[in-house]
């Protein structure tokens, strides 16, 4: 829609009204307030939402891997033979053995659940860039050094070079009963995932030490596997849970974490239908407010025909008057939003200081930050709805002005 010089002053003579028209200025001002209000809202908790999604799947998954093979009985005996199998997988693209178990720690009087994880070294080696304190290279079989996470390491009270138990309530039988195990080990390094269960939980040593703990022999517990498309992870290891079945199970990450998934899916459509109707509602101010304003431009409509103004060109000055407000809004909604999400971090900690509460409690949150992650592809949705929104509000006044008959309105006059 291509407006005339003609048009364009008339139409921005609107969008600034005078000064007998203030309150018609203020429900404007209003409605621009509200679509960019609406479209903050949007982009801050869609962003967030997709943020909390791929943050998760991304440590989830990082360090699970897409799939865990897991034997019948908790122990695969021919791990190696099956090794072999899923790395000849095709779409596999690696594959390791593991071993999770869980046990207790103890120092200094203090005793906390564990997850004990053994780990071959390439395993290992991927936790360097998570590691807070202390050095994983320290992690060799046999030395009795472990990693564990921070926020263990915090409710131990332990730090890099102090001596932690691991006790094994499975033990050695005696002749007065079964002996929990227990094991010293010292903390080589501390690390963050960045997932509270995990780094509440975690010690990770090499899987031979792993064995002598659990006294398993040459056994392990599961395998984990990462194919090329972890979206298609099943149809991928379709054949390989054929050749296994009776021996071992496979789980991918879609079942082990289904309920967490689904409920983010289901929570991130029912807040963008709930946030839409903030932008719906400032679009009625819209359109309330060239309601008045037409009402109010009555008597320089019907001189503007009389000079010659078509109908097309009147609604195409009330259309761009009311279509601005919403285009202006959504801009600066999009901007406020974006630099919002930017100092996100900093505005949560401000808001805690301000009200004494926790805002972002990780043992509820499961991460330790607030995630973000803008979708250009989602935000440009939301910025297309709020104009075709805006659009759709001003026709009706538009067709009412352009309809006004200079005859009947001069008439009176």
């Amino acid at each position: 829609m291509i407006l005339s010089p003609f048009e364009w002053t008339i139409a921005k003579r609107y969008m600034l009204p005078g000064k007998g028209e203030r309150f018609i200025a203020l429900v404007a001002g209003i409605s621009l307030v509200a679509v960019m209000l609406g479209v903050w809202a949007l982009v801050i908790v869609m962003s967030v939402m997709n943020g909390f999604r791929a943050e998760l799947f991304d440590k989830i998954v990082g360090l699970n891997g897409h799939a865990i093979i897991q034997a019948y009985g908790g122990r695969l005996d021919d791990w190696q033979d099956v090794l072999k199998e899923v790395k000849a997988t095709p779409g596999v693209t690696r594959a390791s053995p593991l071993i999770e178990q869980p046990l207790l720690a103890s120092f200094n009087g203090r005793v906390e659940a564990i997850l004990v994880r053994g780990n071959t070294r390439t395993d290992i080696n991927r936790l360097k860039s998570k590691v807070l304190d202390g050095n994983l290279d320290q992690l060799q079989v046999g030395s009795d050094n472990v990693a564990i996470g921070s926020q263990l390491a915090q409710n131990l009270g332990a730090q890099v070079g102090d001596i932690i138990t691991v006790i094994n309530p499975q033990g050695r039988s005696t002749p007065f009963g079964t002996v929990p195990r227990q094991i010293a080990y010292r903390v080589a390094a501390i690390f963050e995932i960045g997932v509270y269960d995990y780094d509440s939980a975690f010690v990770v040593m090499p899987i031979p030490d792993a064995q002598t703990l659990l006294l398993t022999g040459d056994t392990i517990g599961m395998i984990e596997v990462t194919t090329n498309n972890p979206d298609k992870v099943g149809e991928i290891l379709a054949p390989l849970s054929r050749q296994l079945a009776g021996r071992a199970v496979i789980s991918d990450w879609k079942t082990i974490n289904a309920s967490l998934f689904e409920a983010l899916a289901v929570e991130r459509v029912v807040m963008f239908v709930v946030l839409s109707i903030i932008v719906l509602v400032a679009v009625f101010n819209i359109l309330s407010s060239l309601i008045m304003l037409v009402r109010a431009k009555t008597r320089d409509i019907a001189i503007l025909r009389t000079m010659g103004a078509t109908r097309k060109s009147l609604l195409k000055v009330f259309v761009t008057t009311g279509f601005c407000i919403g285009a202006l809004g959504t801009l600066l909604g999009l901007v406020t939003g974006l630099i919002s999400l930017y100092f996100r971090q900093p505005i949560v900690h401000a808001v805690e200081r301000m009200t004494g509460q926790n805002l972002w409690d990780p043992s509820i949150r499961f991460l330790t930050e607030l995630p973000s992650r803008p979708d250009p592809v989602e935000i440009t949705v939301i910025c297309v709805m709020a104009l075709v929104f805006s659009f759709l509000a001003t026709l009706y006044p538009a067709f009412k002005a352009a309809s006004t008959d200079p005859v009947q309105v001069l008439r009176y006059e």
